[in-house]
């Protein structure tokens, strides 16, 4: 092996690899410093929810018009091309009454109002949003999974809280929430499963919301007055014009909408422009290699003859590229560390509420690009070696 590296480190053209190693620490930094950035900004503008996909949109009749969506609408909206799919918001037709408190403080008292949207639209775990009625489940307690509108939340931890000196609530912790439902005299328990910033009204699974319908409001039905909408382009200006046309509003900000689709449209073209020069780098680098290869056919061809195999040849060609992939992954991460850092602080500073994310979408993507450019590296060098292997023979 001592005389495979004596002529590696002969005929190493340092200009050339220096070249691979900038251009690929470069187009590496591009990739994985678009793909933090874009987790760490999503939040700020789409506002997601615990639940809710960001191009879910929440749609309504204009307020002068007082009637719900009849199943003709419905079904006009959902053949739109711009519409995946849509759902109906069904309401509840009667009565229920909550007192939310947490460590034994009420934090909400008050008639509320329940409606359900179709379970593939929630996006919880199904074990978390499943519900059967008490006879179903052999007599054990009834919990009703629930999802709260963020602003109780706001609430609690702006008003209770901080006038009580009583302990904050994040959306982590939220079964400290102790939820009691009471309906046509009876009681149930509730338990939060996450909240949302596009609700303003408690939402509840869809099969207790048919049950509850028919146990507490026989013969009562009413048209939906909101419709789910899942689009796959909220920024579509047919959408706008369709919802112009038939007198339909957005009920949350489709401009939030509008600006997390182009900031993902952004943030692939970035990360396009990296890929692009991660890949000429690599050329670049294989290049390299050849030219070494090349350079020194006949003496590799003699070791191979004196006994040394393919794969002792191609050992420390390999070494070197997984050195330089590795630097590369290193400083990258580093270069990442210290802008991720720095934006951060301007990001926490606009807006208070928004949680510091680590670096693990930048980490994980990282090494997987180094896994795979790596594998590939190796397995090019070496059938490179195998070849000369084989013409001498």
């Amino acid at each position: 092996m001592t005389l495979v590296w004596k002529l590696l480190r002969r005929h190493v053209s340092v200009p050339q690899l220096a070249g691979f190693f900038l251009a690929n620490l470069f187009g590496m930094f591009i990739v994985l410093l678009g793909w933090q950035f874009y987790h760490d900004v999503l939040p700020v503008f789409s506002g997601a929810d615990s639940f809710m996909k960001t191009n879910y949109l929440v749609v309504n009749k204009q307020v002068a018009t007082t009637a719900g969506f009849t199943a003709e609408e419905c079904r006009d909206f959902g053949a739109q091309p711009f519409v995946s799919r849509v759902g109906q918001f069904t309401s509840a037709e009667y009565r229920a009454d909550a007192r939310i408190s947490v460590d034994g403080q009420k934090l909400l008292s008050s008639e509320i109002f329940f409606e359900s949207v179709p379970d593939d639209f929630i996006d919880v775990p199904l074990e978390q949003w499943q519900w059967e009625p008490l006879s179903a489940r052999h007599g054990s307690s009834v919990e009703i999974p629930l999802i709260l509108p963020r602003s109780y939340l706001t609430m609690y931890n702006f008003g209770f809280a901080r006038s009580r000196s009583l302990p904050r609530v994040s959306e982590g912790v939220a079964g400290m929430l102790d939820v009691l439902i009471v309906i046509g005299g009876d009681s149930y328990r509730g338990r939060v499963v996450g909240f949302s910033s596009r609700m303003s009204t408690i939402l509840v699974p869809q099969r207790f919301m048919e049950w509850s319908n028919a146990r507490y409001a026989t013969g009562r039905e009413s048209l939906p007055t909101r419709l789910l909408v899942d689009v796959s382009n909220p920024a579509d200006e047919r959408l706008t014009q369709y919802l112009e046309e038939n007198g339909y509003e957005v009920d949350d900000n489709l401009d939030a909408e509008k600006t997390s689709y182009f900031l993902r449209l952004v943030v692939l073209l970035v990360m396009g422009v990296g890929v692009v020069i991660s890949m000429l780098s690599f050329y670049i680098l294989m290049l390299s290699v050849f030219l070494l290869v090349q350079k020194n056919t006949e003496k590799m061809q003699n070791l191979l003859l004196i006994g040394y195999s393919p794969r002792q040849v191609a050992l420390p060609y390999q070494v070197l590229t997984v050195v330089l992939n590795l630097l590369v992954l290193l400083l990258a991460l580093v270069s990442v560390a210290l802008v991720h850092s720095r934006y951060m602080e301007t990001l926490v500073a606009l807006f208070p509420e928004m949680d510091v994310s680590g670096l693990s979408p930048s980490v994980f993507l990282g090494i997987l690009l180094f896994a795979l450019v790596t594998i590939l590296n190796v397995w090019v060098i070496r059938r490179k070696i195998n070849q000369i292997w084989k013409h001498k023979n």
